[in-house]
């Protein structure tokens, strides 16, 4: 914490390590960069990018992740969010949804549309999407135990408004590896949510080739705990279990690969961040190319969207945020990030206001077009400190996959417990070292005047009817819909699912068509696989 001296703050030290626990040299000359580890933007081993000519070509996707309440306001919001120069949709879905529950389940009620939008069957789906033109906009969801229930309803609604699936563009979180480990909406056991994972996947790259069906995410996992590094190594560790899963169901890698892509938080040590995406997307690059023989560089490439903002923002002094966000912003434009969420200054401790919204979606306006560092690729490289910094990471990444590896791969480790246990020994030692003041927080545990108060000028009120009027929509879709179609539709799904071989998505796309909402097909697998017991590690 502060200390004074005659009066005055005594400012914390420096530390001579990154956040991420690696040595910074005071000064570092040329002998640290290899040129052939560097190599061209656009070319393998993608250190530089992926794309030659950066975003010179194609600005990356401009995201605010929003949902809340009913599909009548979140589609409001998303409307607004449009008008001021969002290019992409992110949904957020509240927990019921992402947890496999209807609205009318015990366990639903309380939180019903409270950390986003509730959406349990194509009616409010409909609505979520009312006037917006699928086969022009790129939509994200930030779902995974039902990411192949949302998928399937999400083509639904392109059905019912005749946009072409081939047409659509966007991405399903759908990475449930990392919901064992750091979130907790898994729904199923590991083996049958990986076949569900590979079926979408199978089925995306038929049917909806634009879409990217899974993104694999390591952000989770670092807002729980996890260093930079060690977010990088989970990630590709997941990657790698994916691309197992598919190459034994018989998948064609240089085909699945291409529309594979992964997802990160970004904090606020900002040489951190960019060599970690520097790092894993040459490591990527070589596994694919050194593990399965993927010779095709399109296959190779490492695809990424970002969150900025996460953990790293809190409650106290609410208004440094906006600084944190465009930090981080800075780090993950880069890093040459595809996609980019800034959270707003007020996520610590509510959903965004308007007004909070468009201040994060004007940072990174002003980064693109007035801060200058969009015009060139990969500004930084050739940087002494950059390139050996990349390097270590790199290195330091490998490290943590290896550990994974000799336990016996991340569905081992996930199943016995391990790797929960070592994230959270890792949110322990985060949190002690911020309780310590050893981690600077400005604003929390460091330069913070005594007395202060947070304020902000707009605080968002949740309206208190919503879990009403969301229960009876509900409850009208259930007295106007078919149940012989339901539950022909349902038996179809559960005897499918009774079948290792058969893809689910045609049958959970019947469903979604017949009104079957997600509680009902949740039950309907559950009937056939169970659900995923937390081992308990002493």
């Amino acid at each position: 914490m502060n200390e004074t001296v005659q009066g005055r703050l005594r400012p914390p030290q420096l530390t001579q390590t990154s956040a991420a626990g690696i040595e910074v040299p005071v000064r570092i000359g040329p002998e640290a960069v290899d040129p052939a580890r560097v190599g061209e933007p656009g070319e393998p081993p993608f250190t530089r990018g992926i794309f030659a000519d950066g975003f010179r070509g194609r600005l990356w996707t401009i995201r605010q992740y929003s949902g809340f309440g009913t599909a009548e306001e979140s589609n409001e919001r998303y409307r607004f969010l449009l008008d001021q120069g969002q290019t992409g949709l992110s949904v957020a879905l509240d927990l019921p949804t992402q947890c496999g529950l209807d609205p009318v389940d015990p366990m639903a009620r309380p939180e019903i549309g409270k950390v986003g939008v509730s959406l349990s069957n194509l009616s409010e789906a409909e609505i979520l999407f009312r006037g917006l033109d699928l086969g022009a906009i790129s939509t994200s969801f930030t779902i995974n135990g039902t990411a192949a229930i949302i998928y399937a309803m999400y083509l639904a609604v392109a059905d019912k408004q005749g946009v072409a699936r081939s047409k659509l563009t966007g991405t399903i979180q759908n990475d449930i590896l990392k919901e064992y480990v750091a979130r907790g909406t898994w729904i199923f056991p590991v083996r049958p949510s990986m076949r569900l994972i590979a079926d979408t996947i199978l089925f995306s790259n038929d049917e909806t080739p634009r879409f990217n069906p899974i993104s694999i995410a390591g952000a989770h996992v670092r807002d729980a705990g996890a260093t930079a590094v060690e977010e990088m190594a989970y990630t590709l560790a997941n990657g790698l279990a994916y691309v197992d899963e598919l190459r034994r169901r018989g998948g064609d890698i240089g085909k699945f690969a291409r529309r594979l892509s992964f997802f990160f938080y970004v904090h606020m040590d900002l040489f951190d961040e960019v060599c970690k995406f520097r790092a894993g997307r040459r490591l990527w690059a070589r596994l694919l190319r050194e593990r399965y023989g993927v010779a095709d560089a399109k296959a190779q490439m490492f695809r990424f969207g970002v969150v900025c903002g996460g953990s790293s923002l809190v409650a106290a002094q609410p208004y440094n945020n906006i600084v944190r966000v465009a930090v981080e912003t800075m780090a993950a434009v880069l890093g040459g990030a595809q996609s980019i969420f800034t959270c707003a200054f007020d996520e610590a401790f509510q959903i965004p206001t308007e007004f909070s919204a468009e201040i994060a979606v004007r940072t990174q306006q002003m980064i693109a077009y007035e801060s200058g560092i969009a015009r060139s690729v990969d500004p930084l490289g050739g940087s002494y400190f950059v390139e050996q910094h990349t390097d270590r990471m790199e290195a330091a990444i490998e490290a943590v996959m290896r550990e994974i590896d000799e336990y016996g791969g991340v569905v081992k480790a996930i199943e016995d417990g391990w790797l929960q246990m070592r994230l959270a020994e890792r949110g322990l030692e985060r949190k002690t070292r911020i309780d310590s003041g050893e981690t600077v927080i400005v604003g929390q545990n460091h330069f913070r005047r005594e007395g202060q108060r947070n304020e902000i000028g707009e605080v968002f009120h949740l309206d208190p009817t919503i879990a009403q009027r969301v229960l009876e929509k509900y409850q009208r879709v259930r007295d106007t819909r078919s149940q012989a179609q339901v539950d022909a539709s349902l038996a179809r799904l559960g005897e499918a699912a009774a079948r290792d071989d058969e893809n689910l998505m045609p049958y959970l796309v019947d469903c979604c068509h017949a009104y079957a909402t997600v509680g009902e097909m949740v039950a309907r697998l559950k009937r056939e696989w169970g659900e995923f017991q937390e081992p308990v590690r002493l």
